[in-house]
């Protein structure tokens, strides 16, 4: 018989930081009563913390749900644990906090646990291996409004570009939008059972390099950590060096193709070209770092696979040289053009509010007044050294959201411009990476572009993974892009659509 033991009331949490393995039985199990009033405290109690994962895994016939708030103020994680059966009816943490609500919906889809008080529990994906397969997705429950004087507008699963699958399903009277639901989950690729499939590292370096196309180094540079934590492996300052570009690089070069992207959306076809072709030679220098333009192979745990020499400092400085001006000039054009401001000011604004309740991370924080970023709170890398400050804006609408990626670029390049006066000597010593230790669990987060990844694992007595869970910053932020479009007209919804830029992969797990 196991014994599960519960903690005294005073022991409801253990505190880590970014990148840091802990015993398993290191954080304290507690009733779900406490659970609940614990992870509800800390989101009340402080602006400052947020819910960066939450999920469950089974043990025997139980299920054990872990909670990860961070402090951004204090630098650290709160990890909680309890205990439930699949059977129970639990009090919803949504009901009061909503930026709980799509990490209870996935629970209830994977273990059928049932949340009293959530507004609408419906699984988030509609996978082949759910609790529930009674319900399709062609059966999906989509909110309906029962009314003569309006209309529902359905667009996709099948896209009209070369994207992946989702449907939005608009509630509209006349033009304007009262009410989009978003459905994805169409391509539920298995991502986080193939980590526990697969046993070889070379594999799950290459599945998390799979998991959204265009943030290669934020999932890959997550699992990484992840795995050098566990086996207690210390990164070098050169290979710290390499990921902060390889992070700042694809971070330029996203950026740059979205505003292209919100150009083409406006029919302002100069900036849609120029800005496309200015993403070109960023991508180009990963081909000549790394030898593929989204990063696949650059980065690896335990070691520097493309090592960062002087040689590459000069070849980029002249990229950026190229690069910086015509950028510049590009956006004096498109944020001076009457017809493309009245296009994206006031359009699709989510408020601070708005932002705060969601829990909304990454850049669609940022644009709506909330200082959310990793490199900050929670750094890595050389992020601690860089002395980052967050770009902020406050409108929260479409220009707010251009403007912090207008921003973003320029910020990026002057990291890297001050990095290339400090590139570290290559060392081609290969420190061995140890076992992972055994029944342990540990916590990587990476600002990505889009925002804050987080990638957990949690070892079995013999070192194996026994639980890895990925979550994309799309996960946080599809439910404001819903919320954006409310009063505006479908037409906008391209544009704003596009300065979101979420994942379907991302969220399709």
């Amino acid at each position: 018989m196991t014994l599960f033991l519960y903690y005294p009331s005073d022991m409801k949490y253990t505190s880590i930081i970014n990148n840091q393995t802990i015993p398993i039985g290191q954080i304290p199990l507690v009733s779900y009563d406490e659970f609940y009033e614990l992870n509800a405290g800390f989101i009340t109690d402080s602006p400052e913390k947020h819910c960066v994962n939450y999920f469950g895994y089974p043990i025997g016939e139980r299920i054990k749900l872990i909670c990860c708030i961070a402090d951004d103020l204090t630098h650290e994680i709160n990890v909680s644990t309890c205990l439930v059966n699949p059977q129970d009816e639990l009090t919803s943490l949504t009901s009061t906090l909503f930026c709980f609500e799509k990490f209870e919906r996935e629970i209830h889809e994977n273990f059928g646990i049932m949340f009293s008080g959530h507004p609408w529990l419906k699984p988030v994906r509609y996978s082949h291996n759910r609790k529930d397969l009674s319900k399709t997705i062609a059966g999906y429950p989509f909110y309906s409004i029962d009314s003569d004087e309006l209309h529902e507008v359905g667009v996709g699963p099948i896209h009209a570009g070369v994207i992946e699958p989702g449907h939005f399903r608009f509630i509209c009277n006349g033009e304007q939008i009262l009410h989009l639901e978003i459905q994805l989950g169409y391509q539920h690729r298995g991502i986080e059972a193939l980590f526990l499939n697969k046993s070889k590292l070379a594999e799950r370096v290459a599945i998390s390099e799979s998991i959204a196309g265009d943030n290669v180094v934020g999932h890959t540079l997550a699992f990484s950590s992840v795995w050098e934590s566990l086996c207690g492996f210390q990164t070098s300052k050169e290979m710290n060096f390499s990921r902060t570009v390889a992070l700042e690089l694809e971070r330029i070069a996203v950026h740059t193709g979205d505003l292209s992207a919100a150009c083409g959306d406006v029919a302002y076809q100069l900036g849609n070209a120029v800005f496309g072709r200015l993403r070109t030679p960023i991508v180009n220098f990963l081909q000549e770092w790394g030898g593929n333009r989204l990063a696949k192979g650059l980065i690896r745990p335990g070691k520097n696979q493309f090592p960062f020499t002087g040689e590459l400092a000069t070849r980029l400085l002249q990229v950026l040289d190229a690069y910086e001006p015509e950028f510049n000039e590009m956006n004096g054009e498109l944020f001076r053009m009457p017809s493309a401001l009245s296009r994206f000011e006031r359009t699709g604004t989510v408020s601070e509010e708005t932002a705060r309740s969601v829990g909304t991370v990454g850049m669609i924080a940022r644009s709506s007044g909330l200082s959310r970023d990793i490199r900050l709170s929670h750094p890595h890398a050389l992020y601690g050294e860089i002395n980052h400050e967050p770009v902020i804006k406050h409108h929260g609408d479409v220009y707010s959201r251009l403007q912090v990626r207008k921003e973003e670029v320029r910020q990026s390049v002057r990291y890297l411009r001050d990095l290339m006066t400090r590139v570290p000597e290559c060392n081609t010593n290969t420190q061995p990476m140890g076992q992972t230790q055994p029944d342990s669990f540990t916590l990587s987060l990476v600002e990505g572009w889009r925002g804050e990844i987080c990638h957990c694992a949690i070892t079995g007595t013999r070192g194996e993974l026994v639980m890895y869970k990925v979550k994309d910053p799309s996960f946080h932020n599809w439910l404001a892009l819903a919320l954006a479009v409310r009063n505006n007209e479908i037409s906008d919804f391209p544009i704003c659509n596009k300065s979101f830029n979420l994942s379907y992969c991302g969220h399709d797990l």
